[in-house]
């Protein structure tokens, strides 16, 4: 029976006695990024078909349905309508760095599929401060939403942007504080050993109430940090028309629309890695018969229905909450989670300092 690791190893092997020591990690290198690339586009289409799908059942509609069997090439039909598009570039923006906005954004999201675990031995980069590369790089995302707003010379997109920055800014916060609840609990910044730490029980089960506390603020900080709605205000269509892309067209806005995409898996993909195990099976204490039978389940099957469970669940936050005011959503933050936050990190701590094992 192959696995994902044998392949690799095969080709890596393949590639080493055909190609010599250089040659080889040219062609690794220029192979990941293109199945980086596929993945990008493929999640993108994806997702955007699942939230129009999803949106449709939660109002009782159709949703796309003439595309394709059940709309399933709505979205590459978009995407060819967003490539032959006219992308307008205005008279008073600053040409060069409105063109460059969108590009950060995408190759932030790029640089974050990396560190992912997304089945056993299938990693990009297993770098030993996993976690907090993902804090740090995901932190430079507000730049290109700063810069795009700024560059554009709309007082809509100024707002929209500076919204973003300050949710953004305020809400990694919780968000950091959550992961480090796992971390403290873990001993490790490494996402292959966070993952394998739960192979006796996924974090959200076994680190009891600081573990369900921190995944419920992660959630919340999360979809957040993503101008998810309810806390999409820096694209508030009502009040900044589409915020800081306002201006924007063609493949450049078709670059801010991927982009958000597929940084909701990726911080779906890092709530599961934490608190739900990753690629690890489901294990139920000494049900020897039940986790035999999981454990014919595929890795990569365990970490994406991880992963689309809980993009699922932000998406139906979209369609079930109104949208918050600017005040309420700094409130939420400030007064609320940052605090809690601070509390259940301490906890955790105070447990992990006293040697209680989970």
């Amino acid at each position: 029976m192959f696995s994902l690791k044998s392949i690799t190893d095969s080709i890596q092997v393949w590639l080493s006695a055909n190609l010599g020591a250089t040659g080889a990690l040219i062609a690794q290198c220029v192979i990941v990024i293109l199945l980086a690339i596929a993945l990008f586009a493929v999640l993108g289409l994806v997702l955007v078909l699942m939230e129009r799908k999803v949106a449709a059942r939660m109002q009782v509609r159709l949703g796309p349905n003439r595309v394709g069997p059940w709309g399933s090439m709505q979205t590459a039909a978009d995407t060819l309508k967003l490539i032959v598009k006219e992308g307008l570039t205005p008279d008073g923006a600053d040409k060069f760095l409105f063109n460059l906005a969108p590009y950060i954004v995408m190759i932030v999201a790029m640089l974050l599929l990396a560190p992912i675990a997304y089945a056993n031995n299938f990693q990009i980069w297993d770098i030993n401060i996993g976690v907090l590369y993902v804090t740090a790089v995901s932190s430079l995302g507000v730049i290109g939403i700063l810069m795009a707003g700024w560059a554009s010379n709309n007082n809509y997109s100024l707002l929209g942007a500076m919204r973003s920055g300050a949710q953004i800014v305020s809400y990694e916060l919780s968000a950091g504080l959550a992961i480090l609840t796992i971390v403290v609990l873990t001993g490790s910044l490494q996402i292959s050993e966070i993952v394998q730490s739960q192979a006796d029980g996924w974090w959200i089960f076994k680190g009891h109430i600081p573990a369900i506390i921190a995944f419920i603020i992660f959630i919340i900080a999360v979809t957040a940090e993503t101008n998810r709605a309810p806390f999409d205000l820096a694209e508030a269509e009502s009040e900044l028309t589409a915020g800081f892309h306002t201006e924007y067209s063609g493949m450049k806005f078709a670059l801010f629309f991927l982009a958000e995409y597929i940084n909701i898996f990726i911080v779906c993909a890092i709530g599961a890695t934490l608190f739900l195990g990753g690629w690890m099976p489901l294990h139920i204490g000494n049900w020897q018969a039940f986790n035999h039978i999981m454990d014919y389940i595929p890795s990569s099957v365990w970490f994406f229905g991880k992963v689309f469970f809980l993009i699922f669940l932000i998406m139906w936050f979209r369609w079930t909450f109104p949208r918050l005011r600017v005040d309420q959503l700094l409130n939420l933050e400030w007064k609320y989670l940052l605090p809690i936050s601070l509390f259940n990190l301490l906890l955790v701590t105070m447990i992990a300092i006293l040697g209680w094992h989970f």
